[in-house]
């Protein structure tokens, strides 16, 4: 994996764990994909996607930081 994969990967989910608007089911199931797509290596595409699937709320979080 990239340094910048891994770096956004770790911005990504700072952000999830400080929202406010996530529920804790949310943001266990967004950490699980992250923990996934790392174990796997999926295409970034394919994690942005997934994770912008889980809720609005997540896609919400990816677009505030830059990343869909």
């Amino acid at each position: 994996m990239s340094k910048s994969n891994l770096k956004h990967l770790e911005t990504i989910k700072q952000n999830l764990e400080q929202s406010n608007t996530l529920t804790e089911e949310e943001k266990s199931d967004s950490f699980k994909r992250i923990e996934e797509w790392y174990r796997e290596d999926k295409a970034w595409e394919a994690l942005m996607s997934e994770l912008s699937e889980l809720s609005p709320k997540v896609k919400s979080i990816l677009a505030e930081i830059g990343l869909v």
